[in-house]
């Protein structure tokens, strides 16, 4: 059967041909083609019609409805044989299981950087290796294993050093750990330059000559993988003869949580790791996340958003403008005494970055609100300050992405006039490939990532330069993504029928973020009776339909766009409103409520 991409519908939702974030609405499952699957799904396998329209709009076809609502790892882990390298970094790594020998573990300083360290070393100590974790300093050290700290893990005895979550792009450190006699294993998922630094093994899916497919995997999927292999080459070798076996299934809160907060695609092998791991979570046996559960004041079961917007930014916080190693050593640690402190570091360390991110975002939406006023159609924003600190550049190019609907780079300039920088882009540019050419190119220091999210380092004076890199660079893409940019609805719903029965009925095809959108439902002609704003810009609204029954709605981060303009100044008004759907719980209650997403007046 032949299938039009939703994109292309021609006739708008609603008829709503510009919302007040001047976008098309289109039905996610208008083509008569998914159509069909959802009714061939809804009559072979007793779906509710709704669930079966937002399975197939997130590629579902109806053989595969059963699979997907019960993703078991079993059925969708491949052979880790399968990554270039992996029986060169198991035989490594064996040797180390074998005769106890000192390992030293190099993560990044973000949460799948942590989970990432984290998994190994808790596998490894199971196995009675010394194990010892670095997570480099933001500001000191920067991205990615360097010589000092090479060096000095050399000299604290280590024989083997495992870079997580980096190393693909580390050639001159890791030729000095040779040079020290240190065997170095990368096990990675960045984008690969063709000239691969000197190692025992690196394992990543990303590097050009390798065909596994699984290139959508963050770091602690590709660790875990790694630990498969390890698992069955000392089961075979019979180490656990004499020990007891580590069960890698108990590990895989931290992969979840590591695949959720990296932003990679939750399909496959990903949903299968995040389904599962969130059921090891909820039975809090790890004391870190449990005491950092508590400090974010969730006590009810996490799902999937709870790690990406409570649970990761946490973490990051100590990366971002704390000690880097906070994160880590949470995930590690078997005292919850210990726990309880490092959570309550960490969430103190979230609050004071909200309260410096919250003056950079402003400063850097004003500065490309005046420089889209003069080039609107500028395919990637560059914003940069001395004021900025380096920990949140990453995120103000978030929050620019999100706000102007393109790749966003934010950059903290040094006194000397180099600018350390991380992007954001958006779906179809591929923002690391393009930081990558810069790098060969000569425009930039050092830097890589993924399309997603990408680091650089400038020289001084090379901002200027490095920006036009990037528009050249992704102009084209920018432009197909932006002419896809129609919001997609999985169906409509009124304020009466906006339940928490909806919303769990809606859940059991989750979990949902990358690669698989939460659903988006539209509310057809409800009236607003009430908005206004609390917490740190949000704006909290009410609906009521036409028979009377209303629901409460939020649009979060919006006060100082389009969308809460459009709110708080429409109390009265009819509108047609999208948003996800999600239950909000009060002291006991569960009542639905609408997330915000877009709105068009009525006609």
């Amino acid at each position: 059967m032949s299938l039009a991409s939703p994109l292309d519908l021609p006739r708008p939702f609603l008829d709503v041909t510009a919302s007040v974030l001047g976008r098309p609405w289109r039905e996610r499952c208008g083509d008569p083609g998914l159509q069909a699957f959802a009714t061939t799904m809804t009559q072979a396998y007793g779906l509710p019609d709704l669930l079966a329209r937002v399975l197939v709009g997130r590629g579902v076809r109806p053989a595969e409805a059963e699979a997907y609502l019960s993703p078991r790892l079993r059925d969708l882990m491949p052979d880790p044989s399968v990554l270039v390298d992996m029986e060169a970094a198991v035989d490594r790594l064996a040797h180390s299981v074998r005769t106890r020998e000192p390992v030293a573990i190099f993560g990044d300083y973000d949460v799948d950087g942590a989970s990432s360290a984290a998994l190994l070393a808790e596998y490894l100590r199971a196995l009675g290796v010394p194990v010892r974790i670095h997570i480099p300093d933001r500001i000191t050290e920067g991205y990615g294993p360097n010589v000092g700290a090479v060096t000095t893990l050399r000299e604290e005895g280590a024989g083997l050093l495992v870079c997580v979550d980096c190393g693909t792009a580390g050639h001159e450190p890791l030729a000095a750990a040779a040079g020290l006699g240190l065997d170095v294993v990368v096990l990675d998922h960045h984008g690969a330059p063709e000239e691969l630094p000197q190692t025992r093994a690196l394992v990543n899916p990303n590097r050009l000559d390798d065909l596994s497919g699984l290139g959508h995997l963050c770091a602690a999927g590709v660790v875990f993988m790694t630990l498969v292999a390890l698992a069955r080459r000392l089961r075979k070798e019979g180490v656990f003869a004499a020990s007891t076996e580590p069960r890698l299934t108990d590990f895989l809160d931290l992969v979840a949580l590591a695949t959720v907060a990296d932003v990679v695609p939750l399909t496959g092998l990903n949903r299968a790791f995040v389904v599962q791991g969130l059921a090891v979570m909820r039975g809090r046996g790890r004391p870190g996340l449990a005491a950092l559960l508590d400090a974010a004041g969730l006590s009810e079961p996490p799902e999937a958003w709870h790690l990406g917007f409570l649970v990761g930014p946490r973490i990051n916080a100590g990366g971002r403008i704390g000690d880097a190693g906070l994160g880590a050593r949470l995930l590690t640690t078997a005292d919850p005494m210990e726990a309880r402190r490092i959570a309550e570091e960490l969430d103190r360390l979230n609050r004071e970055r909200q309260a410096i991110e919250a003056q950079a975002v402003a400063e850097a939406e004003a500065e490309m609100d005046a420089r889209l006023a003069r080039d609107p159609g500028r395919p990637v924003l560059i914003a940069a300050s001395p004021d900025w600190h380096p920990g949140i550049v990453g995120l103000i190019a978030a929050r620019l992405k999100e706000r102007f609907g393109r790749p966003a780079f934010a950059f903290a300039v040094k006194p000397d006039g180099s600018a350390v920088g991380s992007g954001r882009s958006v779906v179809g540019a591929d923002l690391g490939g393009a930081v990558r050419g810069a790098v060969e190119a000569g425009l930039a220091v050092k830097g890589g990532g993924h399309a997603m999210a990408a680091g650089v380092t400038l020289a001084p004076g090379g901002l200027e330069a490095f920006g036009a890199s990037l528009s050249r660079d992704l102009l084209e893409a920018v432009d197909r993504a932006r002419a896809a940019e129609a919001l997609l609805i999985d169906g409509t719903v009124s304020a009466g029928g906006a339940t928490a029965e909806l919303v769990r009925l809606i859940q059991r095809a989750g979990p949902f973020g990358q690669g698989a959108p939460e659903p988006i439902m539209a509310l057809p002609r409800h009236r607003l009776v009430d908005a206004g704003i609390v917490g740190n810009g949000h704006v909290r609204a009410r609906l009521v339909s036409g028979d009377g029954q209303a629901v409460g709605g939020i649009a979060f981060r919006a006060a100082q766009g389009p969308l809460g303009s459009a709110l708080l100044g429409g109390i009265g008004r009819s509108f047609h409103v999208a948003g996800t759907l999600s239950c909000d719980r009060w002291r006991g209650a569960e009542r639905a409520q609408v997330r915000i997403c877009d709105l068009a007046p009525c006609g």
